[in-house]
């Protein structure tokens, strides 16, 4: 998900990343439990898996400021204009690609999402060299799935408009049938036509798709090698359930086999997730510390994780966020082996408010660390083994060396 990009259009960027780290309305009582969240737009069309499309990070410096928003919002209703745009202005103009403004019927799709639920063809995708889009997953039983697409399909068009280096974010986008350039608005109603342009080897076809409303499955567990073999546990995003999906699977894991994390295009999720997720693998300890205004909290696993089952980390430019907080988290605390490529480095912290006109402005008010202290944002987190192509067998070799089956 690499490119060139310029920062004129954060909004844009940012509604199909939906990668921030969000604190909710319990942020009081978070300084003492870490109950705070980080909403991301569900998974398939909504977590753009690969690196954004920035071709550098912006300041962290570039932050959007709260009472200026709120104030260019309320101004703007007093003289009959829309709140939101006049908030958006704002924050365009303070160059926080993070901070965005949602109408209140976006709002609330997104925080019906946090169960999992979008509206989109079952796809997900990711750039690869030369700007090209491919499908990197299909959702089984989804529109895309009943039409034959497959991972490794190249992604040329959708709706006549060609998606070679555009953004991952914008096509994520333009499959769910969000308004062009970030309007407001929510994605596409279920049962409208999306029209794909793909290619498969030589072969170039066209499928027009209807949107429907999906649940995805974000947590997957296999055992290639059976019952005595490594346990895999891919991730695509941490929605509601995933930490107690993951504990179910280090309890039933070989203790033989170890465990396979997969978070590689994982673009983040609930941190409440998060936690439960590294929670299985520690035994109470921190997790990570953010900031908020200046104001430090920190964030702590619950005591009786596994600290013994074999444990290997998958990951790569696609893994953001609330991901590389849990990388990181088990990197650190000596937990895990980190496997693949550098993370992205999305560790800014936004919070909501709402504008006068019903609508809500998420703006950067911090960042997070790794328990030893170090800053993710626009940094990420390198492996302990770096390694781009065939990441996945070298991850099972490293993990047969911590004692876990290859």
């Amino acid at each position: 998900m690499s490119g060139p990009c310029s920062y004129d259009r954060p909004r844009r960027i940012r509604r199909g990343a939906a990668l921030t780290l969000f604190l909710a309305s319990v942020l009081a009582t978070g300084a003492a439990t870490g109950t705070w969240s980080d909403r991301a737009e569900g998974a398939a069309e909504r977590t753009a898996a690969g690196r954004t499309a920035f071709g550098a990070h912006a300041p962290e410096s570039a932050t959007a400021d709260r009472e200026a928003v709120e104030r260019a919002a309320s101004e703007a209703v007093a003289d009959g204009k829309s709140g939101a745009q006049a908030a958006a202005d704002a924050v365009s103009r303070s160059g926080d690609r993070w901070s965005t403004i949602y109408s209140a019927g976006e709002f609330k799709d997104f925080q019906a999402q946090l169960d999992g639920a979008y509206v989109g063809v079952g796809l997900w995708v990711r750039q690869v060299p030369h700007g090209r889009i491919e499908v990197s997953r299909v959702q089984p039983g989804g529109p895309a799935a009943r039409a034959g697409i497959a991972a490794g399909d190249r992604l040329r068009a959708i709706d006549g408009r060609p998606s070679r280096g555009a953004p991952v974010t914008e096509v994520v986008g333009r499959l769910r049938g969000a308004a062009p350039g970030g309007s407001h608005g929510p994605a596409a109603a279920a049962g409208t036509p999306v029209t794909l342009d793909l290619q498969r080897g030589t072969r170039r076809w066209t499928a027009t798709l209807h949107r429907t409303r999906l649940r995805s499955r974000n947590v997957v567990i296999d055992r290639p090698a059976g019952a005595h073999g490594p346990t895999r546990v891919k991730i695509a995003a941490f929605a509601k359930g995933t930490g107690a999906a993951v504990r179910r699977a280090v309890r039933s894991a070989s203790p033989h086999g170890g465990m396979l994390l997969d978070l590689r295009g994982n673009t983040g999720g609930l941190v409440t997730e998060a936690v439960a997720t590294a929670s299985a693998f520690l035994n109470g300890g921190l997790v990570a510390t953010y900031d908020v205004r200046g104001s430090q909290r920190a964030l702590y696993a619950r005591r009786g994780g596994n600290t013994h089952l074999p444990l290997v980390v998958l990951v790569d430019g696609g893994t953001m966020s609330a991901a590389e907080l849990l990388s990181g988290a088990l990197q650190d605390r000596g937990r895990a082996l980190v496997v693949g490529s550098r993370t992205f480095g999305k560790g800014s912290v936004q919070m909501p408010s709402e504008l006068p006109d019903g609508s809500v402005a998420e703006l950067t008010v911090g960042h997070y660390r790794t328990p030893s202290g170090r800053n993710v944002d626009g940094a990420g987190l390198t492996p302990d083994v770096v390694v781009g192509s065939g990441a996945e067998n070298r991850a099972r070799t490293v993990l047969s060396g911590l004692g876990g089956g290859a």
